[in-house]
């Protein structure tokens, strides 16, 4: 094992101007926090706009996402950079049309129908195997553009029942990548609270491959809403939640709805997949000891040419490995929540609107909680800390009613297609091209996660 911490972005100064943090902010969300956020429990911050407060303690967190969640609906700020392609999504909704549109998603992602959608991650891990198989000489690769195009993949066959290779799916893959580089979520409505009648002034490269993609969704929805017309529609995702009604109301999605929740589906569950397994696959170059006990397992446990659901749960190593990625590099780095009415947080007023920002990337690396919280250990998970962190201090998919519906789905994503490609290849870390970590919507490499592979 190397002594060398993963790479972990500077902390600005304690005390910088308004104007600063706002340059710092737009650069990278996690090198605009102070270092004192690693060992805080709370922490406020004032600006002439708003108020935020930051909690690390996980009573506070557990407070606001498990037990008073209604009173804490998530913030505006959040989406106003992303409306353009995400619409009323169930990312950016709150009170009653958010929970109307879980009771018709959640049950696509119930325990059972992750047996049914397995074949289809498999199929996508043996692609990325397959399309990897070129580049495997040694020479250096960016290997996020290598997760996001197994993540898409994934996205496609489990939800549509088509690859990347389908003409729509690559459109849709292609225009996302361009939608990514515009920088959505740094939108005036992000810093200023606005009132709803004011143009948000999105960019015009945003807003042309927002409508671009989403025409193509369209395009694939429409097409699957035939299909279930005609009785012909594959059992997938997409079939799923199209036919599934509000066991309250009894209404379904009509097709506009579809579209955004498809947008999320593809933002959440591509974006957030392909940063985790690139970090997992850097931080395994890392550690050569356990890619090469990973590398092991997945040699003893899987079956060439056969998707077995229960391989999954023999994934133990690549299991925890993933997990200790998520712990790193929790793809969301922050969730801002709004108070609804004024609180009394740890001896401190919390003025009603207040934004109650919740931080994995702190919480996980949280001093006071976590041993060694810098360091690279999948282990810890087997430890009394790391068992008691698991359950108080570990969120990368947030918790409570508004976990991600997808967090069963990506931590059988994660493992199989991480196991399929470390029995295949060898990775190895490039000495002049380190990776450091920033955040806008998600922790992706700075100048992308540059790795060596070749044949096993």
């Amino acid at each position: 094992m190397t002594g060398t911490l993963p790479p972990k972005p500077p902390a600005r100064p304690d005390r910088v101007s308004l104007w600063r943090y706002l340059q710092l902010f737009r650069q990278d969300i996690l090198s605009a926090q102070p270092q004192r956020l690693y060992r805080a429990w709370m922490a406020e911050f004032r600006t002439p706009f708003f108020r935020s407060f930051m909690c690390n303690d996980p009573d506070l967190v557990d407070l606001v996402l498990r037990h008073r969640p209604d009173d804490f609906p998530k913030s505006n700020r959040v989406g106003e950079g992303l409306r353009p392609l995400l619409g009323n999504s169930v990312f950016v909704t709150n009170g009653e049309l958010w929970k109307r549109q879980r009771r018709i998603i959640d049950p696509a992602f119930e325990g059972g129908r992750m047996r049914d959608t397995f074949p289809a991650m498999w199929d996508a891990a043996v692609a990325a195997v397959e399309r990897l198989a070129p580049l495997a000489t040694g020479t250096p690769v960016e290997i996020e553009a290598q997760t996001s195009h197994a993540a898409a993949d994934v996205i496609f066959r489990t939800l549509f029942s088509i690859p990347i290779e389908h003409q729509v799916a690559g459109q849709v893959f292609h225009e996302f990548r361009e939608h990514q580089r515009t920088q959505p979520v740094l939108n005036l409505g992000a810093f200023l609270p606005l009132p709803r009648w004011m143009p948000r002034f999105h960019r015009r490269r945003t807003k042309q491959t927002a409508k671009v993609i989403r025409q193509l969704i369209t395009q694939l929805t429409a097409e699957r809403m035939q299909a279930i017309e005609m009785g012909c529609a594959p059992d997938d995702l997409a079939t799923k939640i199209m036919t599934t009604a509000d066991p309250v109301t009894g209404d379904r999605f009509d097709t506009e709805e579809m579209v955004d929740q498809v947008a999320i589906f593809f933002l959440a569950g591509h974006e957030t997949s392909a940063s985790a397994l690139a970090w997992a696959l850097y931080l395994l170059a890392m550690h050569p000891d356990w890619q090469d006990r990973v590398a092991a397992e997945a040699t003893q446990e899987i079956e060439p040419e056969k998707a077995y659901f229960s391989t999954l749960s023999k994934l133990r190593v690549t299991r925890d490995v993933f997990r200790e990625a998520l712990r790193l590099y929790p793809p969301v780095p922050m969730m801002v929540r709004q108070a609804a009415c004024p609180e009394h947080f740890r001896d401190r007023d919390v003025p009603k609107g207040s934004q109650i920002v919740l931080s994995p990337w702190h919480l996980h690396r949280q001093e006071r909680l976590w041993d060694r919280p810098d360091e690279f250990d999948p282990a810890r998970f087997a430890t009394e800390n790391g068992k008691a962190c698991l359950r108080s201090a570990y969120i990368p998919f947030s918790a409570g009613q508004r976990v991600c519906p997808g967090a069963g789905f990506a931590m059988a994503e994660g493992p199989i297609i991480l196991a399929m490609l470390l029995r295949a290849y060898r990775f190895e870390l490039v000495p002049d091209r380190p990776a450091m970590p920033v955040a806008h919507l998600t922790v992706r490499g700075k100048d992308g996660i540059w790795l060596k592979l070749t044949p096993r």
